[in-house]
């Protein structure tokens, strides 16, 4: 048992919710009043709180590739870049203890925005209101705290694999917020059962629509549950919620009809019709000197030249730095915004492509995959994908995810999901400052250490191998 402020940060604006009970009864000036269910909506509100997710898979996957000497120097001579290095090579450790940047802030952002949830909650029954309002406020924070499981168990866990998830270790499943508790990592199956309970409860009280894609609804939760039975490898469930997804959201940008992209002319992202649930990649954006992702050779060649998601969301290394060389990653400052990586609208599509897949439907599996390439490349440019066989199909549509997700945390999930399934599997390796890393289809590596500064001061908090 260890006291909670050994494993998490736990930001000031939480203690405005959980005050000491001496001032409980003070009449506050302005519009909050003690114990009502607006207070909760107000935090609700705060985006910053519940937005974040972690930022280290966009560095671990093969979408890029650091070869230049300038950044590798820039990254390497700094601790404060070293969790970036230290990602990308896949090390045993990404935080190295005794320095000023010991603590992993995507562990703690995750879990400071589980304690907001668990905090409105546990606190919303006793709150003066409707019975509606608070009951579609518990459904919207039980759907953020989904979602924070869902990116903690793909980042600190093993792969589901139905056969070992039961005894997998996951992460710490923290539902209540005590002075103590003990911390010791559920299993993996018991943080998927989690998320699944804390979505499908969630549905009935939520709104079939928000005025901003912060906000969740329906089609929200329906989203999440595709992406949480598609990393169980349930793809008979996976469909079925981006089924139900897709009949309330199915609207795509048509980034055929556009020549360059910026803030004025592509949609925000609290309003983009794409978006089910806005998350952001936490931390600074990744498109400028010296953390811009610089994309590998690999992903270029499925990517083409000729898909507008090239034309538009990457530029040439000049762009970034007149002493790199290559091609990178520029999504976040053509359009002004933080990479999204919450479920959207193409997710659902190709989530249905893979099901079809994987059950001997190529026809309709390039159906969906056509429906979403239709409006990624202008008219002239256009190509239908067919697919001589299944295994064609499915094989396409893992491409597909690899040009519209790139950079956006779901390679490096899609990564570690099918990296036990032969026609994907594959050695990576890396050099930097002469030495090489590899990440083998077996290893450790793809599972993300918990940093040393938080299981020396938690024991009980089991190490990743």
């Amino acid at each position: 048992m260890k006291p909670l402020y050994k494993l998490f940060i736990v930001f000031i604006g939480a203690t405005l919710i959980t005050g000491c009970k001496k001032y409980v009864d003070i009449k506050t000036q302005g519009s909050l009043v003690p114990n009502q269910a607006i207070n909760y909506r107000y935090l609700l509100n705060g985006t910053s709180n519940f937005e974040s997710n972690p930022n280290l898979a966009d560095l671990a996957s093969d979408d890029i590739n650091i070869v230049d000497a300038a950044q590798i120097n820039s990254l390497s001579g700094s601790l404060f870049y070293a969790y970036y290095i230290n990602s990308y090579t896949w090390k045993p450790v990404i935080y190295t203890l005794g320095t000023l940047y010991e603590q992993d802030d995507n562990w703690n952002r995750m879990y400071n925005n589980i304690l907001y949830c668990n905090t409105i909650i546990s606190e919303l029954p006793a709150a003066t209101g409707t019975d509606a309002e608070k009951a579609e406020m518990t459904a919207e924070a039980k759907v953020h705290r989904a979602d924070a499981y869902l990116a903690l168990v793909n980042t600190y866990a093993k792969p589901y694999n139905s056969a070992t998830a039961a005894t997998d270790l996951g992460v710490p499943l923290i539902l209540t917020q005590t002075v103590s508790q003990n911390l010791n990592r559920a299993s993996v199956q018991a943080v998927y059962n989690q998320i699944i309970v804390d979505l499908t409860s969630a549905i009935p009280a939520l709104p079939t629509a928000q005025s901003y894609n912060t906000l969740p609804s329906k089609v929200s939760a329906y989203g999440e549950l595709a992406r949480c039975y598609l990393y169980m490898n349930d793809y008979s469930n996976a469909n079925r919620y981006a089924d139900l997804a897709l009949s309330l959201r199915n609207t795509l940008n048509d980034l055929g009809a556009l020549t360059s992209v910026s803030s004025a002319n592509y949609p925000r992202r609290i309003v983009d019709p794409e978006i089910l649930l806005s998350k952001t990649a936490f931390g600074n954006p990744f498109s400028f000197s010296p953390t811009a992702l610089r994309l590998s050779d690999d992903l270029l060649a499925v990517l083409g030249t000729t898909d507008q998601r090239y034309a538009l969301f990457t530029v040439p290394a000049s762009t970034i730095s007149s002493t790199y060389t290559g091609r990178y990653g520029y999504r976040e400052a053509r359009i002004g915004e933080v990479r999204n990586v919450g479920p959207n609208v193409p997710e659902m599509m190709l989530i249905k492509a893979e099901y079809y897949a994987r059950n001997n439907d190529a026809t309709n599996a390039m159906l969906w995959v056509n429906n979403l390439r239709v409006k990624r490349f202008k008219p002239a440019d256009y190509v239908l994908l067919t697919a001589t066989s299944a295994a064609d199909a499915l094989n396409k549509v893992i491409d597909e995810r690899r040009r519209e997700f790139f950079c956006r945390m779901l390679r490096w999930w899609d990564m570690r999901r099918l990296k036990s399934e032969t026609a994907f599997q594959k050695t990576y390796t890396r050099t930097v400052n002469g030495t090489t890393y590899t990440l083998a289809p077996n290893s450790n590596r793809y599972v993300f250490p918990i940093a040393e500064y938080l299981t020396n001061l938690n024991p009980e908090l089991e190490k990743n191998p």
